[in-house]
């Protein structure tokens, strides 16, 4: 009996760094994990080109060659429509056609989101499907659900985020009975834009998650939730004020360790200690953010994404398969539906 792949389908020619930091991330990604194989979708000549610089098992990474590219500037439903020979449509086709059970692209999120749903399609029951990314806080990680994929949620919409956001966090990230939290503006049930107050008592009422109330936005860096539930403005507004934050800290502590002969010597000795917590604050230790509520796994990866953050996406891509989240999913809004 042969040996049980995840079949992760590489969008090669997205992003900013395609399709060098790609490739070079899923020959990382390869030789990390036996079982794993990529479908690298582009152009051929381009990633064999990168793909000649690098030892690996050649069994395990295929060239699909697909002769357009969608960029980021497109419109992502007429990109989607039109490109049909686009890496990342026919990426995505593979995943729909089951020739592979993952997607993953660091290019054009309208794009990778419009292509998610008309092309992989939604599970029957999900009403609209939130990227979810994991942020680093204190006590680990959280889930940021939605981060960017509806700007306009319903109460209804939110509900399911938080259902599906449990199953990520309990069965992906090992988190048992995962407090969901909303983001809000204050502590007290009554605070709030009208979708929060609406949803407020939706959440309360679920007796299938660990709903523990609201959360501002300074609590999330704490930890004290383990999902937190917004629509997508608020929560691209989070990420990026996350990221931005967390860049501009760790420029300004490196900057105040190098500003003396003395803070230069202390640095030596605080190097080793302090690289590895300021790792735990990185975006490319924890890979891509899903597309959840789809009949396959679409993988988010950031535009500036290098190898490692790629090699990252492509391993996440295996728990998500062999914990069968899909299929948890599709369980939960069952059990919802009667």
């Amino acid at each position: 009996m042969g040996k049980d792949y995840t079949i992760i389908a590489l969008d090669a020619m997205g992003g900013d760094n395609a399709p060098a930091e790609i490739i070079k991330g899923a020959v990382k990604a390869v030789n990390l994990k036996e079982d794993i194989k990529v479908l690298a979708v582009g152009i051929s000549e381009a990633i064999n080109k990168e793909l000649a610089k690098y030892e690996y098992d050649t069994s395990r990474i295929e060239v699909v060659h697909a002769s357009e590219i969608i960029e980021t500037e497109e419109s992502p439903v007429k990109a989607i429509r039109t490109k049909k020979d686009s890496s990342l449509v026919v990426a995505m086709n593979l995943v729909k056609t089951h020739m592979a059970d993952a997607f993953v692209s660091a290019g054009s999120s309208g794009a990778i989101l419009v292509g998610g749903q008309l092309l992989v399609g939604r599970i029957k029951g999900v009403e609209r499907p939130p990227l979810a990314p994991l942020i680093p806080t204190a006590n680990g990680l959280s889930l940021l659900i939605d981060c960017g994929a509806n700007v306009d949620a319903r109460p209804s919409h939110l509900v399911q985020f938080a259902k599906m956001g449990s199953i990520y966090m309990e069965y992906i990230v090992g988190v048992k009975n995962p407090r969901v939290a909303i983001v809000n503006i204050g502590a007290e049930e009554e605070k709030g834009n009208a979708l929060v107050k609406e949803t407020f008592p939706l959440l309360k009422n679920c007796t299938d998650i660990n709903f523990i109330g609201s959360i501002e936005a300074r609590d999330i860096p704490s930890g004290n939730a383990d999902v937190i539930v917004c629509e997508a403005f608020v929560g691209n507004v989070i990420l990026k004020l996350y990221e931005g934050l967390g860049a501009t800290l760790l420029g300004k502590v490196k900057e105040g360790l190098m500003s003396s002969l003395r803070s230069k010597l202390g640095a030596l000795l605080i190097k080793p200690a302090l690289k590895e917590t300021l790792k735990t604050f990185q975006a490319d230790e924890y890979g891509g953010a899903p597309l959840l509520g789809l009949n396959g796994l679409v993988v988010k990866t950031h535009g500036s994404s290098k190898a490692k953050e790629v090699t990252n996406s492509i391993i996440q891509c295996i728990s998500f398969r062999e914990q069968k989240i899909n299929e948890k999913i599709k369980e939960k809004l069952l059990i919802e539906d009667k």
